[in-house]
């Protein structure tokens, strides 16, 4: 079972070897990804060897599958936050599984997590 989830914010530090990024990652024991984030980081790539490295660099992390509690759950949240917040619904899909496994979400996006999630939107560095 995975000890946290990572939103595609601090994916992408990662990416781009930020160092902060990467001394808080070497002390993380298992950090997991939802699809939503493949698809981010997929969305990211500007040419096929970003392509592959982003894919390769994808393999390394569980990924933890939305359930269909989560859909309503997010959905619900979207239309709570959409308007006074700008929270939108792939963000809503992302927290929904923290939500479920009562796991943090680290994210550089504490804006848009927190409102949802409250304590379990961290920012890790």
């Amino acid at each position: 079972m995975v000890s946290a989830l990572i939103d595609s914010t601090i994916l992408v530090d990662l990416l781009r070897s930020y160092p902060p990024s990467l001394d808080w990652f070497a002390e993380q024991p298992r950090p997991g990804i939802t699809p939503i984030v493949w698809v981010e980081i997929l969305e990211g790539v500007v040419d096929l060897r970003a392509q592959k490295r982003a894919v390769e660099f994808l393999r390394h992390f569980e990924r933890i599958d939305l359930e269909p509690q989560d859909f309503d759950w997010a959905f619900q949240k979207a239309l709570q936050f959409k308007l006074s917040h700008s929270v939108g619904v792939m963000d809503c899909l992302i927290a929904s599984v923290a939500y479920r496994l009562e796991l943090p979400l680290y994210t550089c996006n504490l804006k848009h997590f927190a409102p949802i999630l409250g304590t379990l939107a961290q920012k890790p560095y």
